[in-house]
C-alpha cells in the first residue's frame, strides 16, 4: 500500500497496466479511472508524504483519514482471512483513498515496517519506500543515484 501511495504522489495517478496497479484493481474489482485522475488524492498523499518524511504533525493522515474514511473488514478471498480497508467493487479514487489513509496512518503511529524517504538527487524529490537492509536509502532511483555521483565527480574535476 506505501507503494501505491508514493507511486500516486510521484506521478499524479496510477498506471492501470502497470504490475502493482494491475494486480490490486483486478483483484479487488476495480476499475481505473478512465482518464487517470484521482481528484485531489495525488496532491493530499504528496503533502502527507512529506510530513512524514519531515518528521511533521501528521495533519495530511487525519485528512486522509476524515476524507477517505477506511472500512476495516475481514476477508478471505485468497483463502487465508485478513484485514481490508476498503470494499471491493468501491470506485477507484476512493479505494485508494481508505487503503492509503489506513496505511499512512499506521506508518505515523511508528510502523517500523516501513521507512519513506525523500530523493536526495538536486531537482528531484520523489518519493520512495525504502526497503534496504540498513533503511539507510537516499534516491528514489539508480538513475538519480548515478546522476548525483557522476555531477559530484565532474565538480571534483573541474575544481
Amino acid at each position: 500500500m506505501t507503494r501505491l501511495a508514493v507511486e500516486l504522489a510521484n506521478t499524479g495517478t496510477l498506471d492501470p497496466s502497470g504490475e502493482l496497479v494491475a494486480a490490486f484493481f483486478a483483484e479487488h474489482d476495480i476499475t481505473p479511472p478512465p482518464d487517470g485522475q484521482y481528484g485531489d488524492l495525488p496532491d493530499l498523499v504528496r503533502t502527507t508524504l512529506a510530513q512524514s518524511v519531515d518528521g511533521a504533525t501528521p495533519d495530511g493522515v487525519h485528512r486522509l483519514l476524515r476524507d477517505y474514511p477506511p472500512d476495516m473488514h475481514l476477508s478471505d478471498h485468497d483463502g487465508a482471512w485478513h484485514v481490508h480497508f476498503s470494499r471491493n467493487g468501491t470506485p477507484a479514487e476512493r479505494w485508494v483513498g481508505q487503503l492509503i489513509a489506513a496505511k499512512l496512518a499506521l506508518v505515523a503511529a511508528g510502523d517500523p515496517a516501513v521507512t519513506l524517504g525523500r530523493c536526495a538527487a538536486t531537482s528531484c524529490g520523489n518519493y520512495f519506500v525504502d526497503q534496504s537492509r540498513n533503511r539507510t536509502r537516499r534516491f528514489c532511483s539508480n538513475a538519480c543515484a548515478s546522476r548525483t555521483t557522476v555531477a559530484a565527480y565532474r565538480a571534483r574535476k573541474s575544481s
